[in-house]
């Protein structure tokens, strides 16, 4: 299996050579060369097996340079019940026929980035191992991924982690899972800006390859792979939770802001998986559902960017969106390098008069909006009519899934988030505080440990230089 730049001016590379890297030298994202298909053979075993099995199943099709025992040890590690407080990692909940939620927030965190996050924490730990190398991990969060990557990565040896967080942009709850962690190798930096400015910045240090090769920068934001190949297990696990042939149909519902979680159904249905559509829920910021239903995607500056009630999501510059693009286009990397040259400088493309947005129907995409006001309805509804509390993210995707049944395709809800770790828009909506898990009372009140910092690139790596070599003892160049 051999990896390629959606840009094509990078060099065709192994799964463990791009597995600490986030951009690929040129700019671009890596893919496949070609995604492998599952046979209907396969799909029938893979019924009756566990969520690792089944991960290593998928996984082990995107992995040759692994040894397949080392693989299967850690992805048995990852998904445990330990770790995720069910055997079946990500259990489904029926809210009536034809209508479920597949639940992706029973790790550490209580959000959906856990499920990718805690193997890519194995992973890394298996490959510094092997090489002895260290790694400075920086990363961008709007919320989720930041306190997903630091309970994956907190305490692992030869890993330090700066992660780019928007200042007074995330729940209380999410700032104070990030913010209160006190493990020497975490350094948590707030920005004066969006996470579109956050994400700005952990591309603009990887476009800088002296700066990334000399001080070992890797990302897990999305762009990172291995984080997207996890990903693509769950919608396996979703089909084969609610079906019991493989010639049935169903369609994903998810909350889409930075385009990963979803472009993991893109990958799933490309490999195979009889998913009918893939429905795009945005919030206010609905770049995205501009685009698949005109054909013009026009990424937003950080003023014209909302602050919503399903703050994950408040995103303007999605990506992951260059991998969908990047097949939508018949994977050929001069249109791809034309339409990102378009973007740059607050720019926009238009691909609605063009043979390529004709062929979004083919992927399944199709895409909805949901507002402050849908939000708050939504998990009224919810709770008066299935008995259930969800988070708003999950309540955007919920809300548009509604718009899209269909009366003989099961629509699967993707559960992003617990609804603990959004209080106040739940106490808005139903008048009372959420229940806290286990653990998590009070974490808003432990003290934080942070570091605020504008949004300049020249801060950011002055900052990684100085704590590598206080860290190590030297300075490096």
């Amino acid at each position: 299996m051999k990896y390629i730049s959606t840009r094509g001016g990078s060099p065709i590379k192994t799964f463990t050579d791009i597995l600490l890297e986030g951009l690929a030298p040129d700019g671009g994202l890596y893919l496949p060369m070609t995604y492998p298909r599952v046979t209907p053979d396969e799909l029938s075993a893979w019924r009756h097996v566990s969520y690792a099995d089944l991960a290593f199943a998928v996984i082990g099709k995107f992995i040759d340079d692994i040894p397949p025992r080392d693989l299967q040890t850690l992805i048995a590690a990852t998904y445990s019940t330990e770790c995720f407080a069910s055997h079946e990692i990500t259990p489904v909940t029926t809210l009536e026929p034809g209508l479920h939620l597949l639940h992706l927030s029973n790790g550490p965190t209580l959000a959906f980035k856990d499920i990718a996050m805690q193997l890519l924490g194995n992973l890394f730990t298996y490959a510094l191992a092997k090489t002895g190398d260290e790694i400075n991990i920086l990363g961008a969060t709007s919320g989720d991924t930041g306190s997903a990557a630091e309970y994956a990565m907190r305490g692992k040896a030869g890993v330090r982690v700066f992660m780019l967080s928007p200042q007074e942009r995330m729940s209380p709850f999410q700032r104070a899972q990030m913010y209160s962690l006190t493990d020497r190798n975490i350094f948590n930096i707030a920005i004066d800006g969006t996470f579109d400015d956050c994400q700005d910045l952990v591309k603009a240090v990887s476009h800088d390859d002296d700066f990334k090769q000399t001080h070992r920068i890797g990302t897990i934001n999305s762009i990172n792979w291995a984080r997207l190949l996890a990903q693509v297990v769950y919608y396996f696990r979703g089909y084969l939770a609610l079906t019991r042939h493989n010639d049935e149909q169903v369609s994903f519902a998810v909350p889409s802001g930075n385009f990963g979680n979803i472009c993991a159904g893109h990958i799933a249905r490309c490999m195979g998986l009889p998913i009918k559509r893939l429905v795009v829920a945005t919030n206010e910021n609905d770049v995205l559902h501009e685009f698949f239903r005109h054909g013009v995607y026009r990424p937003r500056r950080s003023a014209e960017t909302y602050t919503t009630s399903s703050p994950s999501m408040d995103i303007s510059r999605a990506s992951n969106f260059e991998r969908f693009v990047f097949d939508l286009t018949e994977r050929e990397p001069t249109i791809v390098r034309q339409l990102w040259s378009s973007l740059e400088n607050g720019g926009a493309f238009d691909l609605s008069g063009t043979h390529h947005f004709q062929r979004v129907e083919q992927f399944g995409f199709v895409s909805g909006k949901s507002t402050h006001t849908n939000r708050l309805d939504t998990i009224r509804h919810a709770w008066n009519r299935y008995s259930i509390e969800i988070d708003p993210h999950t309540a955007d995707g919920l809300k548009v899934a509604l718009d899209y049944r269909e009366i003989d395709v099961r629509m699967i809800c993707l559960e992003t988030a617990q609804p603990a770790k959004f209080e106040a828009t739940i106490e808005q909506a139903l008048g009372r505080k959420p229940v806290r898990p286990k653990g998590f009372a009070g974490i808003e009140n432990q003290p934080q440990r942070f570091t605020v910092m504008p949004a300049d690139v020249a801060h950011v790596k002055s900052f990684i230089n100085a704590h590598i070599a206080h860290a190590s003892g030297s300075v490096h160049a």
